[in-house]
């Protein structure tokens, strides 16, 4: 368990969790992000740090981008990541930090963006907070109030959430 004061690196890519809905568009866009508002809603007083990798749909990240958040993930000096991403290529971005040794990584997003009042983005970040300070060192996936290894996990488009993989 991390002791209190131990710093965490939350990195933003953009995704639904940061979306904006653009009525003369009839569209939803990635805005800039809301992150810092919901932890400080949340009152977290844990020490951390945003940085912003991209702000793309996770439709719209290549392998550019997974190899620039792998860069900023090892470049840390933070053991302990968040990382808001998409969920269409999460699990994706997933695999491209498998190789990253010593840091706990979680990545998480939400089905409705955090600025619509029935999100699941407070619930998932939070999650992804809980799971940065108490878990080994690998890659993780937060989703709808369940933590899998990276590595175990699928989106099951037609439930609309993250699975197990079956063993």
């Amino acid at each position: 368990m991390l002791s209190p004061d131990t710093p965490i690196l939350l990195l933003t890519t953009g995704g639904t969790i940061d979306k904006v809905y653009f009525d003369a568009l009839s569209d939803y866009q990635v805005g800039e992000t809301v992150m810092a508002k919901l932890l400080d809603v949340a009152r977290v007083k844990r020490p951390f740090r945003i940085e912003e990798v991209t702000r793309k749909d996770s439709l719209e990240l290549d392998d550019r981008d997974r190899a620039l958040i792998y860069a900023r993930i090892a470049a840390a000096a933070e053991k302990h990541i968040v990382i808001t991403h998409g969920t269409d290529t999460m699990t994706d971005t997933a695999k491209a930090l498998a190789g990253i040794e010593g840091k706990t990584i979680v990545l998480v997003g939400a089905l409705a963006p955090a600025r619509f009042g029935e999100s699941d983005a407070s619930f998932n970040l939070g999650m992804a907070f809980a799971t940065a300070q108490v878990a080994e060192p690998g890659v993780y996936i937060t989703m709808s109030g369940s933590v899998f290894r990276a590595d175990q996990v699928i989106k099951d488009r037609a439930k609309g959430a993250f699975v197990s993989i079956p063993t």
